[in-house]
């Protein structure tokens, strides 16, 4: 692929709002999420930093999955600056140049990284997403997405790994509102109204010539609560795509996707299918504080300059038995009018769901 060029789109032609919410609930913040990797599924590396201004909270993770293993490393500490000093403990994210170009650095003898990222394409806003749980929103937050390639160094379990943009692609975001943070709240109400399921899709993939940004969501029954999907060009254009329909394959006795198919359509009515393979994946919720970790949660105060690392073994009867249980990042190979492509298909299927076919929280594909 023939990088674009950092000028070929000024960043005042991005379709990006830079508004922030202003808010007191104990639930803001404002995080930022890359992930990593060199195409062939052997290596997926994800990493984060949020702000939680209400809680005076600040931290980061990252978490690397290599063969059956998944390294983790969790970091906190007093939030007492400016958002803008997005450092915590050994870990630090430099701005080279905003949208264009991004430098993350951890200095860790276990999980230790100095990645750049250089965008292909530029960044599409996403829509509002909004989930009640009763009257109340607990998710209310908007979120840009924009896909890259990466330079530098990965070290981990002792093995360094060496990134050059002709094979490590990778995604990120950043994202702002209201989200379930820090300590768990009271259930109240909502501990007696208990959720039938959850369905989430969120897939963007990296082309030769195009991005492409697709984010799903559904209630038990099937019903969109978001849908989103939107095909990005280097010269800064975002084309809508139409209602998408997923298909999605998953391994027999689990509900871990194989392959999917969306069905978008292009605004003069043309079907454009994209074609996926998951090569390797990281469950969120094991180690990097995601919905569902046990061990760590985001925003949660553990004192000043806190840090913890560990690895987890996914044959461990113990640890594979958490894994369908969240949200799990997955290496996404693709096919698109004609053209290879590489990025993320992240996928959560929680309890019932009827479209695929899942009663209840138990079921599982056949």
């Amino acid at each position: 692929m023939k990088p674009v060029e950092l000028d070929e789109y000024p960043v005042h032609q991005a379709p990006l709002s830079l508004a922030r919410v202003a808010t007191s609930d104990r639930n803001f913040y404002d995080r930022s999420y890359f992930n990593a990797h060199d195409r062939t599924g052997d290596i997926f590396f994800v990493c984060g930093m949020g702000f939680y201004p209400n809680l005076g909270v600040k931290d980061a993770f990252a978490t690397v999955r290599s063969g059956d293993r998944q390294y983790a490393l969790r970091l906190s500490d007093v939030l007492d600056g400016p958002t803008l000093d997005q450092r915590v403990g050994p870990f630090h994210i430099e701005v080279a140049r905003p949208l264009h170009r991004i430098r993350l650095l951890c200095d860790h003898p276990e999980l230790g990284f100095d990645l750049t990222w250089d965008a292909s394409f530029p960044p599409v806003l996403e829509p509002r997403h909004l989930l009640l749980t009763g009257p109340r929103p607990t998710l209310d937050a908007q979120r840009f997405a924009q896909v890259g390639s990466w330079t530098g160094s990965l070290h981990v379990d002792g093995t360094d790994h060496t990134a050059t943009p002709e094979s490590w692609v990778g995604t990120r975001d950043r994202s702002w509102g209201i989200r379930p943070i820090g300590e768990p709240e009271p259930a109240g109400r909502a501990g007696d109204e208990p959720a039938d399921g959850f369905w989430w899709l969120y897939a963007p993939l990296r082309f030769d010539s195009f991005a492409l940004v697709v984010i799903v969501q559904e209630a038990p029954d099937g019903y969109r609560t978001l849908n989103d999907a939107t095909r990005i060009f280097p010269d800064g254009r975002v084309e809508q795509l139409g209602w998408p329909r997923i298909e999605i394959d998953y391994r027999g006795g689990t509900r871990h996707p194989r392959h999917a198919r969306l069905h978008l359509t292009t605004p003069d009515g043309a079907p454009l299918l994209v074609e996926i393979e998951t090569l390797n994946s990281v469950a969120l919720h094991i180690g990097a504080g995601y919905g569902g970790d046990p061990e760590w949660s985001h925003g949660s105060w553990r004192g000043p300059d806190w840090r913890s690392a560990s690895v987890y073994d996914l044959t461990d009867p113990a640890v594979a038995a958490r894994v369908p249980w969240g949200v799990s990042d997955h290496v996404a190979r693709a096919r698109c009018a004609g053209e290879t492509g590489w990025g993320m298909f992240e996928h959560a299927s929680l309890g019932r769901h009827d479209p695929s076919g899942f009663t209840d929280w138990t079921s599982v594909a056949s």
